[in-house]
C-alpha cells in the first residue's frame, strides 16, 4: 500500500474507534476513497456540523444541539419520579431499546478510575441537584459491574445520602465485569426488575 500521509492518518484515526483495528480501518478507508462523492464529501460535511453544533448537556450529560435546548432536560410532558444513572450515552440507548425503564436519565460521562478520570469530571454534583429539584423518589444506579463502575456507584450513593431518594442498583443477570451497553434486552430487563436497595 502506498504511504500517502493523508490516508495513513485517516487509518490511524478510524482505528481508534471502538471495535475497529488497523485492518478494519483500512477497509473502511478504501470504501470511502472508492465512493468519494457518495460518502466522503457528505460525511466530511456532517462531521463538521456535528463538531460545530452538538455538545454535551452540563446538567444531564445527554447530547444536545447548540441551537436548541436539551430534549432530555426539557421533557416535561411526563413527570417521572425515577432517574436512571448510566456511565455513557451507549448505556442510555441500550436501556431505552429494552423498553424496561420509564423515567429520566442521567449520563455521568464515565466512571471514577485510576486512569485519570476523576469524580470532579463526572456530572455527580448536577445529579444531586436534579434529584432535589425534580423531587426524585428513586435513583437507579445502572453502572457497569466493573471495579470502576462499582466505585462510582458507591460514591454516588454517598453523595445522595442527604436527599430523600431511595437508591437502588441493578441486580440479577448483571455479570461481574459486565458493561451495560453489551447486555442483551433479557438481561437488562432481569437486572431492572430485580434491582435492590442500597443501605445508607
Amino acid at each position: 500500500m502506498q504511504n500517502i500521509n493523508e490516508i495513513e492518518e485517516l487509518i490511524k484515526l478510524i482505528s481508534k474507534l471502538p471495535g475497529l483495528g488497523p485492518k478494519s480501518a483500512k477497509r473502511i478507508v478504501l470504501k470511502l476513497i472508492n465512493n468519494r462523492d457518495e460518502l466522503v464529501k457528505p460525511m466530511a460535511n456532517t462531521l463538521a456540523q456535528v463538531y460545530k453544533n452538538v455538545v454535551r448537556c452540563n446538567s444531564c450529560g445527554g447530547l444536545k444541539s447548540n441551537s436548541n435546548g436539551c430534549l432530555n432536560c426539557e421533557n416535561t410532558n411526563k413527570k417521572f419520579n425515577k432517574i436512571c444513572v448510566v456511565e455513557d450515552i451507549a448505556d442510555k440507548w441500550s436501556i431505552e431499546n429494552s423498553n424496561i425503564f420509564k423515567g429520566y436519565f442521567h449520563i455521568l460521562g464515565g466512571t471514577i478510575s485510576s486512569a485519570g478520570q476523576r469524580k470532579e469530571d463526572l456530572l455527580i454534583h448536577s445529579l444531586v441537584e436534579r434529584v432535589i429539584r425534580e423531587d426524585i423518589e428513586e435513583v437507579i444506579l445502572a453502572t457497569s459491574a466493573t471495579v470502576e463502575g462499582q466505585t462510582t456507584a458507591y460514591y454516588i450513593q454517598d453523595s445522595l445520602k442527604n436527599t430523600n431518594a431511595k437508591i437502588t442498583k441493578l441486580a440479577q443477570g448483571l455479570p461481574v465485569g459486565g458493561e451495560i451497553e453489551n447486555l442483551d434486552d433479557g438481561t437488562l430487563i432481569s437486572a431492572f426488575k430485580n434491582r435492590t436497595g442500597l443501605k445508607s
